[in-house]
């Protein structure tokens, strides 16, 4: 019998991007629920503990009530909200942290989905911070542009709103400068880190893509953090890797307006990471993803694939 995936949410960005890329797959069966039932407690409770495994996309609050109905169930929960990241118990479903990840989370009864900003932000600094390139209380600022798909269906209605004009800005919009961003904790927990760095997030005319910029000062760098020591490190890492690739290592003078177009990877589940080395010994570290792939439904059916005990890249375009 083919196990059972059930959507919580089923009518949200992240949620529908999953669907999509699980059109035809014939090893598990999807569940969803008639439009008119899809808000009625009873008919989600029923159908979440009916499930193999949930896949809850939904706010924070209703995601915790959600896994707080499972909790004397042997219902696995992948969960795609921010609620459950950093909590005890739950594993963190970004299968390329570190080694042994995979394992953890095909074993896991509770998987945490991570944040788009988090991914691209753990996978370039974590492999540095435990090579000791990177010490773990480095003082660096994190410039990041998304896609306005990122901020849910909110958002997307306003920026795709005729009266707001928004498509036609000719700039970013930065924004939640002087608040505490949702991926913070993430980023530091796993990332290895002991000092919160400056996040400074921001939204562009376009629905996906994502481009995320870590400036690291030479000042704050060890003698053996320099670009070089940090593309060999990240190279070597995600080397067999198929879903993470390392840029070569080239001159930052030779980019041009296209280079580092934050929609280049969009629609597919890649993510690229680049080192940009400075005269004066700076470095930038860059990542490249689609928020609503990689950053979201891709790697979350990454997580699915390793629960349900199939090949990781099942359902993911090439």
């Amino acid at each position: 019998m083919r196990p059972k995936l059930y959507i919580d949410g089923q009518a949200g960005t992240t949620a529908l991007r999953v669907r999509d890329w699980l059109t035809g797959r014939d090893d598990l069966e999807i569940v969803v629920l008639p439009e008119e039932q899809r808000r009625d407690p009873t008919a989600r409770r029923q159908a979440l503990r009916d499930a193999n495994i949930v896949l809850l996309c939904l706010p924070d609050d209703a995601a915790r009530e959600a896994a707080a109905w499972l909790a004397d169930s042997p219902v696995r929960i992948l969960d795609a909200s921010t609620a459950h990241r950093v909590t005890d118990g739950w594993v963190y479903g970004l299968p390329e942290l570190v080694p042994g990840q995979r394992e953890r989370i095909a074993q896991a009864q509770q998987v945490a989905n991570p944040g788009c900003y988090s991914s691209a932000v753990i996978l370039l600094l974590r492999p540095l911070v435990d090579a000791g390139l990177i010490a773990p209380d480095t003082h660096f600022t994190i410039h990041a542009l998304s896609g306005y798909s990122g901020g849910g269906r909110s958002l997307i209605e306003r920026w795709e709103d005729p009266a707001r004009r928004l498509l036609e800005l000719r700039h970013e919009a930065p924004y939640s400068i002087s608040k505490l961003h949702k991926h913070i904790p993430e980023i530091i927990r796993y990332g290895g880190l002991s000092t919160e760095p400056q996040f400074l997030p921001a939204v562009g005319p376009f629905r996906c893509g994502m481009r995320v910029q870590i400036a690291i000062t030479a000042k704050a760098l060890s003698k053996s953090g320099t670009a070089k020591a940090m593309w060999k490190t990240l190279a070597a890492r995600y080397e067999n890797e198929a879903f993470v690739q390392v840029e070569p290592l080239t001159d930052p003078s030779e980019a041009d307006e296209f280079t580092f177009d934050p929609q280049a990877n969009n629609d597919t589940n890649r993510i690229s990471l680049r080192v940009l080395p400075h005269a004066s010994g700076h470095v930038v570290l860059m990542a490249r993803l689609d928020n609503l792939g990689k950053g979201a439904a891709g790697v979350a059916i990454q997580s699915l694939n390793l629960m349900l005990g199939v090949p990781e890249g099942t359902g993911l375009p090439e």
